[in-house]
C-alpha cells in the first residue's frame, strides 16, 4: 500500500431505480424511496474510489465501520451523487468523511472505515473458513 493523502476525494453516482427503492429492497410495507443500504453503498463505492490509486496489485479494501445518517428522501429517476473524503490513516485502517446528494438536497452524512488487505491472504483464510464451516440445518 502505498501513502493515503489526507484529504484524497472520490466520487460516486447512480441513478435511482426500482431495485434501490426501500419498498422493494427491503419491505413492501415502506414507502417508495431511495433505500438507505443503498445510500450506504454509493458512500462506501466513493471511499473506494478515494483510495483506489494508492493500492497495491493485489490489494482491496473493505469496509469495517459505517456511521450515517440519511436525511432527505430520495424518489426514483433521481440521480445520486456521494462523496467520500479521507480524514485518518492508521496503518491498513482508513478513516473517511462522507456524504450523498441528489438533484435537490444533501440526503445523507457521516462517516466510514475501511482496512485495506490482501487479496490472496484474505482468500486463504476464506478457504480454511469455509472447511471448518458446520453445514446448516445441522
Amino acid at each position: 500500500m502505498q501513502d493515503i493523502p489526507l484529504g484524497a476525494q472520490g466520487h460516486y453516482s447512480m441513478l435511482v431505480g426500482p431495485q434501490h427503492l426501500a419498498n422493494q429492497f427491503k419491505d413492501a410495507i415502506l414507502p417508495p424511496v431511495f433505500a438507505t443500504p443503498m445510500m450506504i453503498l454509493a458512500m462506501e463505492n466513493a471511499a473506494l474510489n478515494a483510495i483506489r490509486e494508492f493500492l497495491d496489485p493485489g490489494e482491496s479494501a473493505v469496509g469495517t465501520k459505517v456511521d450515517v445518517a440519511h436525511l432527505a428522501a430520495t424518489p426514483i429517476g433521481h440521480w445520486v451523487r456521494a462523496e467520500a473524503e479521507v480524514t485518518a490513516v492508521d496503518g491498513r485502517r482508513i478513516a473517511f468523511r462522507v456524504a450523498a446528494w441528489d438533484e435537490t438536497e444533501k440526503i445523507g452524512a457521516g462517516t466510514h472505515e475501511r482496512v485495506v488487505v490482501d487479496l490472496p491472504r484474505l482468500a486463504e483464510r476464506l478457504d480454511k473458513k469455509h472447511l471448518r464451516s458446520p453445514s446448516l440445518g445441522a
